[in-house]
């Protein structure tokens, strides 16, 4: 049978039944599982027949939601965590060594910029960041202990789009991982191995779950590469709980549904900040006013759920705006069935220099809208009524 459409995977793909032939997935929480004899136990640590150990390893449920996400994705295998930072932590900690370098969009969230600038120096490894508008300058900026070329896309929070086809070359021409964040578009929006990304990561706990109710994280990529992060991981211990995975991998089935109407509402959100008196400009990938449209529409199937915006007036008008919300929640999370408005100047990135800021596009007035799955006319009125 040729392969299913992404619809029907996301469904489709489960684990075995057991004996009472479930129609959907059972929950398996258990820390551990037991062997038959002496031998089985003695093979199944010498790995030399795959099956279940310890919850820490593997579980129906963790391996299931795995599954699911490398046919998603066009992946070979995966490995689940406990949250998105645990994935980007423990991919970097498992294929860096002392003395190595990473090249790096400067546009990523605030916690991987803590661990390229923070963490990943304590062993001696570097980061090399460049602009979003500079991906000319990537290759100038490669290093032969270069191991890593990494970026998010769509980023966070400005909503910018990097050419994935143009870093998959680069990538292969200097012999270097592409590494990409892919948490904003989801699998079904985007799928970063087909441009060249030889692993791809997501924060689950953002549009995958869809409902803010659990963590997650994911890793996907090559057999040989996700063999080094799943030995350092069963290792250090950042593994999903069953129990969340079973929750992401239930998400996964209602995901084209859930982001078909996200992006249909945001597309209708970012037409009306366009044209409102009190908003200088707006970034969404699928408005024709957007600087990387074309980028955009060549990689993405539709713009995602994100959309950003600069209010007239900088800092304060931005903090006013959140306190005149009514409806939209005013949360740390994104990706949410809720709409979710932050005004990353005076929360998000406070902490930062107008200038490192401004290096990443947020200026004083940015607000960034998670656009819900509410009625894109109630979502519009709220949002009206705020910025005037």
């Amino acid at each position: 049978m040729s392969q299913k459409h992404f619809e029907t995977e996301a469904i489709r793909t489960q684990m075995e039944r057991s004996q009472y032939s479930e129609h959907s997935a059972p929950l398996y929480l258990t820390s551990s599982f037991k062997f038959d004899d002496a031998e089985d136990m003695r093979a199944s640590f010498a790995e030399e027949k795959e099956r279940n150990i310890y919850s820490r390893f593997t579980n129906p449920n963790t391996s299931e939601f795995v599954e699911k996400i490398c046919k998603l994705e066009g992946a070979e295998a995966g490995y689940a965590y406990a949250t998105g930072m645990s994935a980007v932590f423990s991919t970097f900690a498992a294929l860096l060594s002392a003395g190595d370098h990473v090249v790096s969009c400067r546009s990523v969230f605030g916690s991987t910029h803590a661990l390229f600038t923070t963490y990943l120096p304590k062993w001696h490894i570097e980061t090399t960041y460049f602009k979003e508008s500079e991906v000319d300058k990537i290759e100038e900026l490669i290093q032969p202990n270069t191991k890593i070329l990494y970026a998010e896309t769509p980023t966070n929070p400005a909503v910018d789009i990097l050419d994935l086809e143009l870093l998959g070359k680069i990538a292969k021409k200097h012999n270097i991982l592409l590494v990409i964040d892919n948490c904003f578009a989801t699998p079904y929006l985007q799928n970063p191995i087909k441009f060249g990304a030889d692993l791809v990561i997501h924060s689950a706990t953002k549009l995958i779950d869809g409902q803010g109710r659990v963590l997650g994280g994911v890793t996907v990529g090559s057999k040989e590469l996700i063999r080094e992060i799943y030995l350092f991981s069963r290792n250090t211990g950042p593994s999903l709980s069953p129990f969340n995975a079973w929750v992401l991998s239930k998400s996964l089935e209602t995901l084209p549904v859930r982001v078909d109407r996200h992006c249909e509402n945001a597309m209708q959100v970012a037409e009306f900040l366009e044209s409102h008196d009190n908003v200088n400009f707006v970034k969404y990938p699928f408005l024709k006013s957007h600087p990387q449209y074309e980028i955009a529409k060549k990689q993405m199937k539709q713009g995602g759920n994100i959309v950003a915006f600069e209010i007239k007036g900088g800092v304060e008008a931005g903090r006013k705006f959140l306190d005149a919300l009514k409806m939209a929640s005013l949360s740390a999370n994104l990706g949410d069935t809720r709409t979710i408005a932050t005004h990353p100047a005076s929360t998000t990135h406070s902490k930062l220099s107008e200038a490192d800021r401004l290096e990443v596009g947020i200026t004083d007035g940015l607000v960034r809208v998670s656009v819900g799955l509410e009625h894109a006319d109630d979502i519009i009125a709220d949002l009206q009524q705020a910025l005037s």
